[in-house]
């Protein structure tokens, strides 16, 4: 009932861009709560990079603010995240994910992830 749809990694040298594209299809009664970017490092954590709610207001992690940029196009559920001045610590797959509601039910989904390698 939900699915996301990632594109947009790849390689890039340091102080490139990419952008970043997440589509959804989700059941027409779901409403989606907020869409966000989430990356994974190797031996790392998943962290969050950059969410931004229904109603528009956005968060950055510290290490990305300035340099990344979260928007979405409502009418097509579908958000982007446009990396700037990238570097070599950005590196990792990175994850988008919905947050939406099914009923009174909070829920989550996924995308397949997208790698992002920035050459130093």
């Amino acid at each position: 009932q939900v699915q996301l749809v990632e594109s947009g990694g790849g390689l890039v040298q340091a102080g490139g861009s990419l952008r970043l594209s997440c589509a959804a299809s989700l059941y027409r009664l779901f409403r989606i709560n907020t869409m966000a970017w989430y990356r994974q490092a190797p031996g790392k954590q998943r962290e969050l990079v950059a969410a931004i709610t229904n109603g528009g207001n956005t968060n950055y992690a510290d290490s990305v603010k300035g340099r990344f940029t979260i928007s979405r196009d409502v009418a097509e559920n579908t958000w982007y995240l446009q990396m700037n001045s990238l570097k070599p610590e950005d590196t990792a797959v990175y994850y988008c994910n919905l947050e939406y509601l099914a009923g009174v039910n909070l829920l989550d989904a996924w995308g397949q992830g997208t790698p992002v390698t920035v050459s130093s």
